[in-house]
């Protein structure tokens, strides 16, 4: 049994194909194939019901990808003691963000911690809530940056900054006139949402305070539901009807004709807590810590107190 046999029966676990595992672990599938039939022969047992599609892990084979899980876990902690005990900052850092705050966060912080800390390489992807928690439970990613709470017992959450939402108007609707917007504007049947799956999509239902289609009142004339914000942002700027929108991803319109288009929230504003989040016992923690401080230092001071926030709606 070796410690590439079990990254193996994991990958094939992680995605339920050999063929996907194979590529993900950057060999061919008859080595991957070759390597867990050879473990499964040490074992005395099958790891995997190779006549389903997708592929499924017998209830013996869980058990034992749990124990490799944690056998990888501890040792891939090896190099991250001797980093610490070097006071090295290094290695691989793989963290998971929402695509609601990636595009408007990122580009705050990351080359700071890109030139302070060149030793460390950093792994950035794009995922739903959902799918952060899962890579986090299967140790492939270390942390993730999204919004909370997700009450989750075994993950931490360490919140970063408290950003509002802003209403974005065409220039026909019905709310164009008024200088700051309050929930009870809100009509259901008057938004453009993001498609379900997305957090953004449920926070902004809850801000609405008409759950109820109203055509009278609609200033809109078409049903879309977006994959991505900037979608949204090209439906508003060509329709009747009008989106939520991430403080962030309003400062790159300053200066712009569409910042016209843009509405704040009479107080007490509507907000949504940014958290990075990790599994509990990480030793990467220090690495953790700098994205923390990262973060905080770069995103406008008023975001980090939330009473403020809610109370002071000139931000």
């Amino acid at each position: 049994m070796t410690i590439i046999q079990l990254s193996y029966i994991i990958a094939v676990d992680n995605y339920k194909s050999f063929g996907k595992a194979a590529e993900k672990c950057f060999i061919t599938q008859p080595t991957l194939s070759m390597q867990i039939q050879k473990l499964e022969d040490e074992l005395g047992i099958l790891l995997f019901d190779r006549s389903k599609q997708p592929v499924k892990t017998t209830d013996i084979g869980i058990k034992i990808i749990e124990q490799a899980r944690a056998v990888l876990y501890e040792f891939s902690r090896i190099n991250d003691v001797i980093d610490q005990e070097k006071k090295e900052v290094g290695g691989t850092f793989k963290i998971g963000i929402i695509p609601t705050i990636a595009p408007n966060l990122l580009p705050l912080f990351i080359q700071n911690v890109i030139n302070k800390y060149e030793k460390l390489e950093i792994v950035i992807d794009e995922l739903q809530t959902n799918e952060i928690v899962e890579k986090l439970r299967s140790d492939e990613l270390d942390a993730g940056i999204l919004a909370t709470p997700i009450n989750k017992d075994d993950i931490v959450e360490v919140p970063l900054f408290y950003e509002p939402f802003v209403g974005y108007l065409s220039k026909q609707h019905r709310l164009w006139k008024k200088k700051k917007l309050a929930p009870e504007d809100l009509l259901f049947d008057d938004l453009f949402l993001l498609k379900e799956g997305h957090c953004f999509r449920e926070q902004v239902i809850k801000i609405c305070s008409k759950h109820r289609e109203d055509k009278e009142n609609s200033s809109r004339n078409i049903n879309f539901e977006g994959s991505n914000l900037d979608t949204l942002k090209k439906m508003v700027e060509n329709n009747f009807g009008m989106t939520l929108m991430p403080f962030l991803s309003t400062a790159e319109m300053k200066n712009t004709e569409n910042y016209k288009r843009i509405r704040q929230f009479e107080p007490p504003m509507p907000i949504r807590e940014i958290s990075i989040i990790y599994q509990r016992a990480k030793l990467k923690k220090h690495i953790i810590d700098i994205f923390i401080k990262e973060i905080k230092n770069s995103v406008p001071k008023k975001l980090l107190n939330k009473e403020g926030i809610l109370l002071d709606i000139s931000i």
